[in-house]
């Protein structure tokens, strides 16, 4: 069940939470406790400025500039310059959903209280959120380093009402205006408050956090898919036996077997090759999706575990501490999360290649166990699911292109000050594309399980694969002669996302 209304703290975000807000358009707002923390962290560097201390990022340039000291009456032309010059970015722009998440990510980094910002940088934008009020972020610019520089500048000019504004209804106008219109007035920059918007890892974590939610959606979805697959090829839940994986020992596995034994419970299709049948055990497709599903489960696991930390870190640079104390060093630096994505991108590509295995088992007239060849009712004058094949083949092979990883390459920026960076921005959109080609892999796969399953009728799978046939057969009908089959491939993807492979089958 989605929230509606998430409060701010600095600390209990979740990758459920992020997820509501992203896409649900859950209301955010800032708690009073987080409101008084930055207050007190603001006065620190108020009193720094008063002073006339030297402080990175307050009184002094930037990186490899931070040597430099800035005259008190240009503080706040440092801090918009700052976010002006880093707005460098360029390629595709983000999707929506993932510019709210980044914005959620960097309005929960300021409730912490350790940027020493003041409480109206939170507040815009929550406004923003609320108001449905989204700029336009380009994908590629960031190495991760210094935090997402390029995308996290580009959201600050929005803030200080430069650039454009993207409306709830699609329209775009000058950020200023926009923003007046909703009642929402442009920042003028405090000292700190430019780099307090830009350093941070909240770009890369904010795709993090929607594709972790995103694959393990997939992760069940995939043992909706086998588990019709195993059942249109008549394939034998042996393999699956809690005391065969009791024997491993491995965690993901038992949950894997325990999923696939609880989708194949009562079906009539296994009692009707229970005995006599010649065959002796299943291809590796079939039988070892327990040891392939399980490890993806696993790594899953450890990749939200990440995340989680990560969405309710302190990345800022320098920290401002309550008791007066500012304390420069790398919380910005990308590379738990940056290696956490390109893990992501590996484990999922293993559920593409095992379910295009499947696919190709169902088509393939001398594997499929006495289907029509390719599926098709008239093979020859018909091709039937012959290219959905090849298109599931052309995804997983590009998965294992983009299953590279990212975060074991490096080239030194800014002089040289950032001497060691971790690519962290080019893993995440490398691991959300693998995530949409395993959606639209599974989409193949339910599709054409479910025209096997047609093929074995009156026998009938167990009562949740019913469930999952019919939420296929609702969204897309039999294949009887020809068709373009990209937009059945298209609306069952769609409905992977949405969870109807999932929540409707669990119901």
């Amino acid at each position: 069940m989605s929230i509606r209304e998430v409060v701010l703290d600095g600390s209990s975000l979740t990758v459920d939470i992020v997820y509501d807000v992203a896409c649900n358009d859950a209301r955010v707002s800032l708690s009073p406790e987080a409101r008084e923390r930055m207050g007190r962290t603001q006065a620190v560097i108020a009193d720094i400025v008063k002073r006339g201390d030297v402080v990175y990022g307050v009184t002094t340039g930037f990186g490899k500039l931070s040597e430099i000291a800035i005259p008190l009456d240009r503080l706040a032309e440092l801090q918009v310059n700052l976010v002006r010059s880093h707005a460098t970015g360029v390629g595709p722009y983000l999707p929506q959903r993932e510019v709210r998440a980044m914005m959620l990510l960097r309005a929960n980094v300021l409730a912490k209280g350790f940027s020493g910002s003041r409480p109206e940088l939170v507040d815009i934008l929550a406004g923003m959120l609320n108001e449905r009020l989204h700029p336009p972020i380009h994908e590629q610019g960031s190495v991760g380093a210094s935090g997402d520089l390029a995308p996290l500048a580009a959201l600050g000019l929005a803030l200080i009402g430069e650039g454009e504004l993207q409306q709830a209804d699609g329209t775009s106008a000058n950020a200023a205006d926009v923003l007046r219109a909703h009642g929402l007035a442009p920042l003028t920059l405090g000292p700190k408050e430019g780099i307090t918007l830009i350093n941070g890892t909240q770009a890369h974590t904010a795709i993090a956090t929607l594709a972790i939610h995103d694959a393990m959606t997939l992760w069940r979805t995939a043992h909706v898919a086998g588990a019709m697959s195993l059942e249109a090829l008549l394939g034998t839940p042996v393999a699956f036996d809690a005391r065969i994986q009791d024997a491993r020992g491995q965690s993901g596995q038992s949950k894997s077997a325990a999923l696939l034994r609880d989708l194949l419970d009562g079906s009539d299709l296994r009692e009707s090759h229970r005995h006599g049948d010649p065959r002796v055990q299943d291809a590796y497709c079939l039988r070892c999706m327990p040891q392939v599903h399980g490890p993806v489960l696993d790594a899953l696991e450890w990749i939200e575990n990440i995340v989680g930390r990560e969405i309710n870190a302190a990345t800022d640079n320098p920290l401002v501490f309550e008791n007066g104390e500012t304390l420069s060093g790398g919380n910005f630096h990308g590379q738990a999360v940056g290696m956490a994505l390109d893990l992501l991108a590996i484990v999922m590509t293993n559920l593409a290649t095992i379910s295009e295995r499947r696919i190709d088992r169902l088509v393939h007239p001398d594997f499929n166990q006495g289907l029509p060849a390719f599926l098709s009712p008239e093979a020859g004058v018909n091709s039937g699911f012959m290219m959905a094949q090849v298109t599931a083949a052309a995804l997983a092979s590009e998965c294992k292109v983009l299953s590279h990883p990212a975060t074991v390459d490096t080239i030194p920026t800014d002089g040289n000050r950032e001497d060691v960076v971790p690519m962290s921005m080019g893993a995440a959109w490398k691991a959300r594309r693998v995530i949409d080609n395993v959606r639209n892999v599974l989409a193949i796969e339910l599709m054409c399980a479910a025209q096997g399953l047609d093929c074995r009728l009156p026998l009938k799978p167990g009562a949740r694969l019913v469930a999952a046939h019919a939420a296929v057969r609702k969204r897309v009908l039999p294949l009887e002669q020809d068709r373009v089959l990209s937009y059945d491939i298209e609306t069952l993807s769609n409905a992977i996302l949405s969870g109807a492979f999932t929540d409707e089958i669990d119901d």
